[in-house]
């Protein structure tokens, strides 16, 4: 039987729950940055192609999905939770999230807010605060301090 290389189950979760959303306020506010910047961009690149450049305004819904899945995906968190002190890891191993993973995580994750937030209940009845996209996806996140390896 293999044992699990997840800190104890009574200290996993101490502090997970404000420092994400926390985290998930900081990063609502840089895609906002991000939309804003590629909206600026695109309307300049709009008027030098005489509004053939403006088609370019339909990447923008996707800049939320490429934000989670290339941040947490490429480098085991985003901004907002490297900022509280957070980090994404895979369930079995600790290892940081593959692409495929890190994109199921962003689309559940969106799902969530779809269904109106409903799945994020879950957070508040598991001892380790892990939401439904969470669990489906495979993947915890945890205080970076409590990983060993």
């Amino acid at each position: 039987m293999s044992q699990s290389i997840l800190p104890s189950e009574p200290t996993i979760g101490l502090g997970v729950l404000p420092r994400r959303l926390v985290a998930l306020i900081i990063d609502f506010f840089l895609i906002g940055l991000l939309g804003w910047a590629a909206a600026f961009l695109i309307v300049i690149f709009g008027f030098f192609t005489l509004g053939v450049g403006w088609l370019a305004f339909h990447i923008i819904p996707a800049i939320p999905f490429a934000y989670y899945t290339l941040l947490i995906g490429g480098g085991g968190a985003t901004p907002g939770q490297r900022a509280m002190g957070l980090t994404v890891r895979q369930d079995a191993d600790l290892a940081r999230p593959t692409l495929p993973q890190a994109f199921v995580w962003t689309l559940l994750l969106w799902l969530s807010f779809v269904f109106a937030c409903v799945p994020f209940l879950l957070m508040l009845f598991n001892p380790r605060h892990r939401a439904a996209h969470d669990i489906l996806s495979g993947l915890t996140i945890l205080r970076a301090g409590q990983i060993s390896y």
